[in-house]
């Protein structure tokens, strides 16, 4: 399990209080699951780094996608506007948000993030239908949740 903290969140978000079990039982607050989708969008589009892809968040978008598909999508805007990805005057709407998705997923370099994510998978053939299709048909899933 990892645990990570963002020191310096943009506004526009809720929480609620997840127990995990192990290594005891205890309470701890985190993202609501559109916040936290609309943390892993930002790193799919805006996360530049050094020049490789990260196949983990190109993984994470799939879980997201299949299993809670809405995207708090004025949490994504303020994300990009914080890290300058996004202009601070204009709203991210959704017609926006799906074409900077459609044109990541046209640029990614799939071969790379499969190399990267596959140390972290249990079956890495699963990843062989990381493709153009592939990820345009896991972004039509995604459900806009605006407010």
């Amino acid at each position: 399990m990892r645990l990570e903290i963002d020191t310096n969140p943009p506004p526009g978000f809720e929480t609620e209080v997840r127990f995990l079990l192990n290594p005891i039982p205890f309470p701890v607050r985190a993202f609501a699951l559109p916040d936290l989708f609309a943390g892993k969008m930002h790193a799919v589009l805006c996360r530049r780094w050094k020049g490789r892809v990260k196949g983990r968040d190109w993984y994470d978008l799939v879980w997201f996608a299949g299993r809670h598909p809405a995207l708090h999508l004025s949490h994504l805007q303020a994300r990009m506007v914080q890290s300058g990805d996004w202009p601070a005057d204009a709203r991210l709407t959704p017609e926006a948000f799906r074409s900077r998705l459609v044109q990541a997923i046209h640029s990614v370099d799939l071969n790379q993030a499969r190399h990267e994510v596959a140390p972290f998978v249990t079956h890495a053939d699963a990843l062989s239908a990381w493709s153009v299709p592939f990820f345009l048909d896991v972004a039509s899933r995604i459900v806009i949740a605006e407010e």
